[in-house]
């Protein structure tokens, strides 16, 4: 073989190997793209380095691998929907309060699914794995939830809050968890409150005027002439 050949040669490996190699590169990137939805391209822009990001996220998905996740019961299902149901009611007079025991509730269920609550960032980056979908929803709801916290957020952000957390604690249960309820009731406002006690009250104070009824054998009075 001729020297030039050689070289032909080499090249042509040379560029079979980087083929290759951007080829493995194009089908991880797929792979990652398809796994974490908008949490990619999130994590790229937090980085500024798509190779970074990238080696971030595939950690992830390994330190993911390591976890002892287990589904739930229809048992525990069923008291995580009555749970969430209660909150929904709370929110109508406490909307605050409503908001705390949702986020209470929703780090519960990752306890209970399997997923460790330690650090909430943490927390963020081994539920982008397999919820990355609801992830942007638990990120709003915490944030207007630490808002709250300093009497920062308003009763509209508070009902916001709530349907954030439904969204990943719906994803969570794997169920929606409260079944025909598309939105969280509004709170009760003190003038809503002060007309309903009014009108009760009116119902029952207010005398009923009743027709007597004819004696027998009696025939029904008839209007007179002057009257008509």
């Amino acid at each position: 073989m001729t020297a030039t050949a050689t070289i032909v040669l080499i090249i042509v490996i040379l560029l079979v190997l980087a083929a290759v190699a951007f080829g493995v590169q194009a089908m991880r990137r797929r792979r990652l793209q398809q796994t974490f939805g908008p949490e990619y391209d999130r994590v790229v822009a937090d980085t500024g380095n798509r190779t970074e990001a990238e080696r971030e996220l595939v950690e992830r998905t390994k330190r993911h691998a390591q976890l002892e996740l287990k589904p739930l019961s229809a048992e525990t299902r069923a008291k995580y929907s009555a749970a969430w149901e209660e909150v929904q009611i709370k929110f109508v007079d406490s909307p605050k309060e409503a908001v705390e025991t949702a986020d209470e509730l929703v780090t519960h269920l990752i306890t209970e699914r399997g997923y460790p609550t330690g650090d909430y960032d943490e927390r963020l980056a081994n539920l982008s794995v397999e919820h990355a979908a609801t992830l942007e929803h638990y990120r709003n709801a915490h944030e207007i939830s630490s808002r709250s916290k300093n009497d920062e957020a308003g009763t509209e952000d508070l009902r916001q809050a709530l349907v954030h957390y439904r969204s990943l604690f719906a994803d969570l249960l794997g169920e929606d968890p409260v079944a025909g309820a598309g939105t969280v009731p509004e709170q009760r406002s003190a003038t809503e409150d002060t007309t309903t006690t009014t009108n009760a009250t009116a119902t029952t104070d207010s005398p009923v005027t009743e027709t007597p009824a004819p004696e027998p054998g009696v025939a029904p009075s008839r209007p007179d002439a002057t009257s008509r």
